[in-house]
């Protein structure tokens, strides 16, 4: 079989169904295998998924078990030379699929590879990264990448200087889309389940990296994403300031990541240092006189800091995943 398609749902029933209606029209469609996991949907996402898409395989969890562990339950029953991983607030352009397997089939030491992620004006949002470090950290939480996405050194952490128009080797591309080569998975493994949200495809690339494998993005495959789509449906978990990643996760996966990779000296210098440090810095700036929102700007800085002990007590500073469901 070519290639396995694994599509992780939770809460996301009306964009899941569109995702799999421009997935089903894919050209050679019946060469694929297509798996939709559900965690525990409470809007009947799995019915919709058994009556409407038949042929999918449905694997309909009765908790919560977390993106990582979802996809390695389909991917220990799947068959295909190829693992595809797809975003349920996700659709493809037509063709996407086969031209991302042909660009693997054409580069057999690339053992991942993304594609171009479109917005629903046809803009492009981050399609292909660099590995996180305290420098593009400080770069991202004192705005530099943003006002300067044109820089090699401010627009380094998302490629801002890169057009995005031919095939480029990078660190790691999101799971949002992502083409896993199985030969690679066997040699290394799927995703480390004990992420439940966040960073699992940015280690198993590091993984894969450290392995002698390339991880390219190729712009022939387009991919419209309608961000966070299934995170937001938490409503009881603060959100970062772009609203698309529930803030606890975010930095409970980013101590698990750094501890596991780096050691502990990594999670003091990313998270205490640069994330706890560059908060407390903007608390203690709007503590001036004269400052225009100085209290809400002085609550949402302490908030912050807050977050940032509390995912590293949670795990106890990277060393542990907290129970899930997180």
């Amino acid at each position: 079989m070519r290639a396995s398609i694994i599509v992780v749902s939770y809460n996301t029933r009306e964009i899941l169904a569109e995702c799999l209606s421009s997935l089903f029209a894919e050209p050679g469609i019946e060469e694929y295998q297509v798996f939709v996991v559900d965690n525990d949907s409470k809007d009947d996402s799995a019915a919709m998924v058994a009556a409407t898409f038949p042929t999918a395989c449905l694997l309909d969890n009765r908790e919560n078990i977390g993106f990582a562990a979802a996809n390695n339950q389909a991917y220990a029953r799947s068959l295909g030379d190829y693992i595809i991983l797809l975003n349920p607030d996700a659709t493809l352009k037509p063709g996407s699929l086969d031209r991302a397997l042909t660009f693997m089939e054409a580069h057999p030491a690339c053992g991942v590879c993304g594609g171009l992620l479109l917005n629903a004006e046809g803009e492009r949002l981050p399609s292909a990264r660099r590995f996180p470090n305290a420098l593009t950290k400080l770069f991202m939480l004192s705005g530099l990448a943003d006002r300067h996405p044109q820089s090699r050194l401010f627009g380094r952490y998302g490629f801002g200087y890169f057009d995005h128009r031919t095939p480029l080797q990078v660190d790691w591309v999101p799971g949002t889309f992502a083409v896993f080569r199985r030969n690679m998975l066997t040699q290394i493994g799927m995703f480390d389940e004990r992420y439940f949200l966040y960073y699992e495809e940015t280690d198993l690339c590091l993984r894969a990296k450290r392995n002698g494998w390339q991880v390219f993005f190729t712009p022939d495959a387009e991919i419209m994403h309608l961000e966070g789509a299934s995170s937001k449906t938490r409503d009881d978990e603060e959100f970062e300031a772009t609203g698309s990643q529930v803030l606890k996760f975010r930095m409970r996966a980013e101590a698990l990541y750094f501890r596991k990779n780096f050691g502990v000296l990594s999670v003091i210098l990313n998270m205490l240092l640069v994330e706890a440090g560059w908060h407390l810095l903007r608390w203690l700036v709007n503590c001036l006189p004269n400052r225009e929102q100085a209290a809400a700007k002085r609550r949402q800085s302490m908030e912050q800091v807050k977050s940032t002990l509390r995912a590293l007590c949670d795990t106890r500073m990277g060393r542990v995943s907290p129970p899930r469901p997180w």
